[in-house]
């Protein structure tokens, strides 16, 4: 799914449908992978609410977003910054893994070990 400002979206939950979605583009991600995903992004709706979506910059950088609806009372802010802080920290190395997989495999950049 490519966004109209050229980003493409990698994975993302609503926690409103109860439903996550995973870009097929990135089937070859390896099912480990896929997996932390999915469980980050579910549990993010779970505790926070709203949206959280998981998208490739234009440059390859891995960028967490999240939304909510304006009726949505139960939605924190705070606790949606503090939590996508968390996750950014605590999964520092996987989002430089996957930065690395989107700009070998889809950016064609070259890269010498």
């Amino acid at each position: 799914m490519i966004m109209e400002d050229g980003r493409i979206v990698l994975c993302g939950a609503n926690a409103y449908e109860q439903k996550y979605y995973f870009n097929e583009q990135f089937a070859a991600i390896p099912d480990s992978i896929k997996e932390e995903l999915h469980i980050i992004c579910v549990l993010f709706t779970e505790e926070v609410g709203g949206i959280i979506t998981i998208v490739f910059e234009e440059d390859g950088s891995v960028s967490l977003e999240t939304d909510a609806k304006e009726s949505d009372l139960l939605y924190d802010e705070i606790s949606s910054g503090l939590m996508i802080r968390e996750i950014r920290r605590n999964r520092q190395e996987m989002f430089e893994s996957l930065s690395l997989y989107y700009r070998v495999f889809v950016l064609h950049e070259d890269f010498e070990g």
